[in-house]
């Protein structure tokens, strides 16, 4: 039976699905990433602990990776174009009905678990439809769409910040809102991958010799036996780790700068700053992965060390240059991360698990997610400094990187095992060939 999947095209309207993903990587990702301008004005507003107010970006962030399953599910089930549509509903929803400003639980509930699904039903889809479209590309393709988190980071910095000085952080939130509506261009344009014309043709010679006998149409379901791959576990524990880091220095290096006496906008300044050089990061780790030098998972281990190193040096001097510094170069190696970290899962579970492979990574990264800013809340309060929040992300990050290292080791056996295996098999083929004779 021919398979009726379309091969990758590795280009022409792939590089439209590319957009469409770029733009909803900055709807979504980058929005996200400066919830810290948000920040003091809801804690001052509600007059309530740092930890407090961290619980509302933690809700985000875990209700995205807790929804990343479902909305992997409902990609297989349905399409990518569909389910970005209803996450750009609900992602507009979410800060729409959290510019009303009834309560402190009101906003986890908006900005949190509204918006949290609506980013999770976008970015999950978007970087589905991103890995089927391109195979010799794919890095390099990844690199471009993540980049739209980035480039939009860097004008939604002091465009955030003008906003609420403006319109106030409730009105802020109603224009970021009506945005966000945007997204639903963005899943109109993700048009499915189209049956090749060889593919076609066999299945229709195929009907008419057999009137008959209609072969089912084979629906993907979503694979929870991937979990049973040791190399995913590994991975998976990476993202925990990483994820209680990841999630911590965007969210406290506006309140950390801001605690040194700087401006208000220079904390916005130094977020355009980490975003342009995330943005750097991105592409040229993309372009570094796509030349094949290194293995992913190799490049992967470097690159997170360094991050965590990078991380654990940048509180040390209070100097607004030396931050700046540490900041950029934080931007740079988180840049390098993102480029690879969700393209590697393919290394791991190949093309056909992919959907199912990155849901679940997204699921369990979500544990790491949950914990980490809260958990950096909770330091800062009994420490009163801003540094323990940065040296709690650096410890994790590191940490993470020798999952990284287990899970390279499990790769490579597998693949110089899968030789012997085939090997013996055709020996035994032949053995029961001789047989026969």
């Amino acid at each position: 039976m021919t398979s009726r999947r379309a091969r990758p095209p590795d280009g022409g309207y792939g590089w439209v699905v590319v957009m469409s993903a770029f733009f909803v990587m900055g709807l979504t990702a980058a929005v996200l990433k400066n919830f810290g301008l948000f920040f003091v004005d809801i804690q001052s507003h509600y007059r309530i602990l740092t930890s407090t107010t961290s619980w509302i970006t933690a809700t985000t962030i875990a209700t995205f990776h807790l929804g990343a399953p479902v909305a992997s599910a409902l990609t297989l089930q349905f399409s990518q174009r569909v389910v970005i549509t209803v996450g750009g509903l609900l992602s507009a929803s979410g800060m729409l009905l959290a510019s009303l400003d009834l309560s402190l639980p009101w906003l986890y509930v908006t900005m949190g678990i509204l918006q949290g699904t609506g980013i999770a039903f976008s970015w999950i889809p978007a970087n589905s439809m991103v890995s089927h479209y391109f195979v010799h590309w794919r890095p390099i393709a990844y690199a471009i769409a993540s980049s739209g988190e980035c480039v939009f980071a860097i004008m939604f910095g002091p465009f955030f910040q003008w906003l609420i000085e403006m319109y106030s952080w409730q009105g802020a939130l109603l224009i970021i809102g009506g945005m966000q509506l945007n997204l639903c261009v963005c899943g109109a344009l993700m048009r499915p991958l189209e049956m090749n014309q060889s593919s076609v043709q066999e299945t229709k010679d195929s009907l008419e010799g057999d009137a008959t006998m209609l072969p089912p149409k084979k629906k993907a379901i979503f694979q929870c036996s991937l979990l049973r791959k040791p190399e995913l576990s590994l991975y998976i524990l990476f993202a925990i780790f990483a994820a209680a880091g990841f999630f911590i220095p965007p969210l406290f290096l506006v309140p950390f700068a801001n605690s040194l006496g700087m401006d208000r906008y220079w904390p916005a300044f130094i977020l355009s700053v980490l975003a342009l050089a995330d943005l750097a990061g991105r592409l040229i780790c993309g372009w570094i992965a796509n030349m094949r030098l290194l293995r992913n998972l190799q490049l992967l281990t470097m690159v997170v060390t360094l991050l965590g190193v990078v991380l654990l040096l940048l509180p040390i001097s209070h100097n607004y240059c030396v931050i700046l510094l540490f900041a950029s170069l934080y931007g740079f190696l988180f840049g390098c991360v993102v480029a690879i970290h969700v393209t590697t899962i393919v290394d791991i579970v190949s093309l056909e698990g992919f959907d199912s492979g990155l849901g679940l990574f997204m699921l369990f990264r979500s544990i790491g997610g949950f914990i980490g800013p809260p958990a950096a809340g909770w330091l800062v309060d009994e420490t009163k400094d801003y540094s323990s929040a940065f040296y709690l992300s650096g410890l994790c990050l590191i940490s993470s990187a020798v999952f990284v290292v287990l899970a390279d080791r499990r790769v490579q056996r597998r693949r110089a095992e899968a030789p012997c295996v085939v090997q013996a098999i055709s020996q035994q083929e032949g053995r029961e060939a001789g047989k026969v004779k």
